[in-house]
């Protein structure tokens, strides 16, 4: 049986009760809060043996997917909260070309020891295309405030 190295989208819906808004946790084995510094355009990185489940809590970052020798470009935003399940084998970076920093949380599922390269960078194969980032940002909805 072939691994399933497809990157999913799921935009979460919430449960309104007076002022606050709930999520749905995500399950994991591990949970993480990460932050992309403000200006970040990292190298990729390729866990083997972990799925990494990413929710944007504060700010907005692209998510870039290599895939088929092409990237993917995919904006995370605290404005539309979004979890994005990222398999084992997949190659994948952060860009956050805003001047304020992203915070997230990456529920981690493991399927194995932590491997000590899964979380050193690698050089991307050819340059991002940072046009397509600052696109997908431009495309950014904020929410008015009544």
């Amino acid at each position: 049986m072939a691994a399933n190295r497809k990157v999913e989208i799921r935009y979460l819906t919430s449960i309104k009760n007076g002022m606050a808004e709930f999520y749905t946790p995500q399950a994991s084995d591990e949970t993480m809060l990460v932050q992309v510094a403000a200006g970040a355009i990292d190298d990729l990185f390729v866990h083997h043996f972990q799925t990494d489940q990413l929710l944007v809590v504060r700010g907005s970052f692209v998510l870039v997917v290599l895939c088929d020798r092409q990237y993917q470009y995919i904006l995370l935003s605290e404005y539309r909260p979004a979890v994005v399940t990222i398999p084992p084998n997949v190659p994948h970076a952060a860009i956050n070309l805003s001047a304020q920093p992203c915070v997230m949380v990456n529920a981690v599922l493991r399927h194995g020891a932590p491997y000590p390269k899964d979380y050193q960078p690698r050089r991307h194969p050819f340059p991002y295309d940072l046009e397509a980032a600052r696109n997908a940002i431009a495309n950014l909805e904020l929410p008015l405030i009544a």
